[in-house]
């Protein structure tokens, strides 16, 4: 059995040697080894060579392909740029509406608001909301009411003279402290005071002035040491003379916008009228009229033509 296979080996090597160009005469037995590492080599290096292609990569691409990668790009490329733009834009807005220069940071920028309005709380104005009548209004109303007082908050954070805004009769457990934190972000941390205590019993009776439409007198300037308070009242029932009566019952001095003096009826189709306004709108009117001393600017600014109001300078 084993010359056989001895012969048969002889026999294969004879072959691959013919194969080579090498005859078996040119080589003795230590040639026919050589022979045979030789081909054993150019075998490794073909598998090397094969194992440093890149698998699944694209090494050739028809012209196609090529131009819809082109046009892809292109797409990408103007996208990018076209968000560049944009942002540019609301920035070069931002900078135009506030004023203020663009290198200054968020950072900066609410360190800056964050110091103008703990600066109110010494030298500022004084605005007190009312909210100890609560307790009567409606899920609705409470809601309606957070949404003010959130409107309020942050008109004052943008006002070049910000109000030290104190909210009395407001206990941390009632439906409308839950409501103001459902519906405003950050209501915890607002810069202004929280107390459960009554306005009338926090501040001297003589330093207040109970703004109301019912008031017979007429607002005339906005004092730095007169606390002006607000009712924190929707009532869409309508009661009258609700903060009128509460003002009276404690002997303090009411107090109405100007409306009057400065704006006139405009016809209408539904020939409504009124001057009761949301406490956000009562405080645009305020903090305008302390910025600019122009009473016919601040209430164009917070009377909405649906009350039915105009300026009597536009309505000659």
């Amino acid at each position: 059995m084993d010359w056989k296979l001895e012969r048969r080996v002889q026999k294969t090597e004879s072959h691959v040697l013919q194969e080579e160009g090498v005859t078996p005469e040119d080589t003795g037995e230590d040639g026919i080894s050589e022979s045979f590492q030789l081909l054993q080599m150019d075998v490794d290096c073909e598998h090397r060579e094969e194992e440093t292609l890149p698998t699944g990569s694209a090494v050739w691409c028809s012209k196609n392909v090529q131009r819809k990668q082109r046009h892809w790009e292109k797409i990408v490329a103007a996208k990018k740029s076209k968000r560049k733009q944009e942002k540019e834009r609301r920035k070069a807005n931002r900078v135009e509406n506030s004023g203020i220069c663009p290198q200054h940071s968020k950072r900066f920028l609410r360190s800056l608001t964050k110091e103008k309005l703990l600066g109110a709380r010494h030298s500022g104005p004084r605005l007190c909301i009312d909210l100890s009548m609560t307790h009567h209004m409606s899920k609705k109303e409470l809601s309606r009411l957070a949404g003010q007082i959130r409107r309020l908050y942050g008109s004052n954070k943008k006002a070049d003279r910000p109000f030290w805004i104190t909210l009395t009769g407001f206990a941390t457990d009632s439906p409308l402290y839950e409501e103001c934190l459902r519906m405003n972000d950050g209501f915890s941390s607002y810069l202004l005071d929280i107390t459960e205590e009554d306005c009338f019993s926090l501040f001297p009776l003589e330093t207040l002035v109970y703004l109301t439409p019912d008031s017979e007198h007429a607002l005339e300037d906005v004092d730095l040491n007169t606390v002006y308070i607000l009712g924190g009242l929707v009532d869409e029932s309508i009661q009258k003379k609700v903060t009128f009566q509460k003002a009276q019952e404690h002997s303090v001095k009411t107090a109405r916008l100007p409306i009057q003096e400065y704006m006139v009826r405009r016809q209408n189709g539904k020939n409504y009228h009124s001057e009761i306004l949301a406490i956000n709108q009562v405080f645009d009117i305020l903090s305008t009229y302390f910025e600019t001393q122009n009473w016919a600017e601040a209430l164009k600014k917070g009377v909405s033509s649906r009350k039915g109001y105009v300026l009597q300078s536009s309505a000659e």
